[in-house]
């Protein structure tokens, strides 16, 4: 367990905002010390003992469960198959997977020659011939705002959304369970009401809808500080409650993942990757690890960020130099971008394409094809692999119980 917290590590622990750990710090509830190496403000263990949520946090455990019967997945927008290899870890059978992007198809192709990639567009593909033979139907459909008002959206109304293709998908299969996912900004996009309209058309379309449900990354074993939404409905007839995943009991760093160790057993292997232009290397040879633009000199830090200097606001994600011994932030599609820079710890350089695709928990055998560049893009974009098993996991368990439902009520029905 680790031995100090930053403010938003603790923030994300308590279940509580940085805003009110800070207020909390001024008015002496709950003080943060200052790490001498750093200077950075910190929770040493023993303040956050005293809360409930803390303990409970690193007192679960993700526990194995296998599938008691063969159960089957239809994956839609299936990316590089960050989702698909989770759910397959868990125990499922992706029955086919559709994704538009050349490269990432081709991905799948390369390594589960055995799987039924369907490369297209979804709005020209039927699934109708699958109804009522998968189990799931799973999608990380884009975020598209709909032209909702409060009223009870149907599944018409969302027609030109890919959204309605998710949910025509699930209608014409009729599969036991959907899991949508999305980034966290679904839950507030469009003033909440895009969420509003996705849940009323499952309900429309006979699925009653879970609270949905952000899920951290770093609670179940990935070593990135990444969201995603989850969005579940279960088919109406189905009484059996479908139970998020529960987090695990250990936060891991961006060593754990470049490293030998828990996670992996060798160290990540060599790839190709991006690199710097001069100026921005010269600027990120003054950064230590851990720290971003506010390190530098305050004259370099005017000139670096221009404008934006004066703005206000801590666009920590710019001139960012990831610690080895902190979870690495969000990772996005390209890694030299100056919003989102993310810097290896000791070179000055981006993460390569394993170490990005380490930092996603993808197995060191799973290859990505097409350009550096799109390697990239397709790594950013996907669902963390541990991430994606927990999930599975937990739909396992759902099927098991289902089953075991399903299997009472016929002997019932048959003693009658």
């Amino acid at each position: 367990m680790k031995k100090v917290y930053t403010i938003s590590e603790a923030a994300d622990i308590l279940g509580k905002s940085k805003e009110t750990l800070r207020r909390w710090d001024k008015s002496g509830k709950l003080c943060a010390v200052r790490e001498p190496m750093s200077n950075y403000r910190v929770y040493k263990k023993e303040q956050l003992m005293i809360f409930d949520e803390f303990e409970q946090s690193y007192k679960r455990e993700v526990k194995e469960i296998q599938p008691t019967d063969n159960y089957t997945v239809l994956e839609l927008f299936a990316g590089a198959g960050g989702l698909a290899i989770g759910l397959e870890q868990a125990g499922l059978k992706c029955v086919a997977l559709n994704e538009l992007d050349h490269w990432a198809a081709e991905t799948l192709r390369v390594n589960r020659p055995n799987w039924n990639v369907i490369e297209g567009d979804i709005r020209n593909l039927s699934f109708s011939h699958l109804r009522n033979k998968v189990d799931v139907v799973t999608g990380g459909f884009p975020c598209q705002a709909f032209s909702y008002a409060g009223k009870k959206l149907g599944l018409q109304d969302a027609r030109g959304t890919l959204f309605y293709e998710f949910a025509r998908v699930v209608q014409e299969t009729s599969p036991a369970i959907c899991i949508g996912e999305n980034v966290r900004g679904l839950l507030n996009h469009d003033s909440g009401r895009t969420l509003k309209g996705m849940i009323s058309i499952l309900d429309e379309i006979g699925y009653r809808v879970l609270e949905p449900k952000i899920l951290k990354a770093i609670y179940y074993n990935v070593p990135q500080k990444r969201e995603r939404l989850i969005l579940v409905g279960v088919r109406k007839d189905i009484t059996v409650d479908f139970e998020y995943p529960q987090s695990n009991n250990k936060i891991y760093t961006l060593k754990d993942a470049l490293k030998k160790g828990e996670l992996f057993n060798c160290d990540v292997p060599d790839s190709a990757g991006s690199k710097y232009p001069i100026s921005k290397q010269n600027i990120l040879d003054l950064v230590p690890a851990g720290g971003y633009w506010r390190d530098l000199p305050l004259e370099l830090q005017k000139k670096y960020m221009q404008k934006s200097f004066y703005l206000g606001g801590g666009k920590t994600g710019i001139a960012r130099r990831i610690s080895w011994d902190e979870p690495c932030l969000t990772l996005t599609c390209s890694p030299a971008q100056k919003q989102t820079e993310r810097c290896h710890p000791e070179e000055t350089r981006p993460f390569t394409v394993r170490e990005y695709a380490r930092i996603q928990t993808f197995p060191d055998d799973w290859r990505f094809t097409g350009a550096v560049n799109q390697q990239y893009k397709q790594i950013g974009n996907a669902v963390p692999v541990n991430l994606a098993k927990a999930i599975g996991i937990s739909i396992v368990n759902f099927l098991n119980e289902k089953k075991m439902s399903d299997t009472h009520t016929h002997a019932e029905v048959m003693q009658a």
